[in-house]
């Protein structure tokens, strides 16, 4: 079981939610604190750019998610902000 977090740039949607990965994801072999983010792209189709490393203490990293988020959705100009 991971946490994951969608952020559906089309849609204007975020959702963060406790799901069963497959052994195959490269989610599955993160260990501790480590981080990993995967972009798709209409470019890349079904295969993901994948952005791993190491994370911080859960606070730290929250934080970090949340500013990321946030900024992304200035980005994209998100008027308002549905949190599910």
């Amino acid at each position: 079981m991971r946490y994951v977090g969608e952020f559906d740039v089309a849609k204007k949607e975020l959702e963060v939610k406790l799901v069963s990965v497959p052994q195959s994801f490269a989610l599955v072999q993160l260990k501790g604190a480590d981080n990993l983010i995967e972009i798709y792209t209409k470019s890349y189709g079904e295969i993901p750019i994948v952005i791993q490393g190491a994370g911080a203490v859960k606070q730290v990293t929250a934080r970090g998610v949340l500013t990321d988020i946030l900024k992304m959705a200035e980005k994209v100009k998100i008027k308002e902000a549905v949190w599910i």
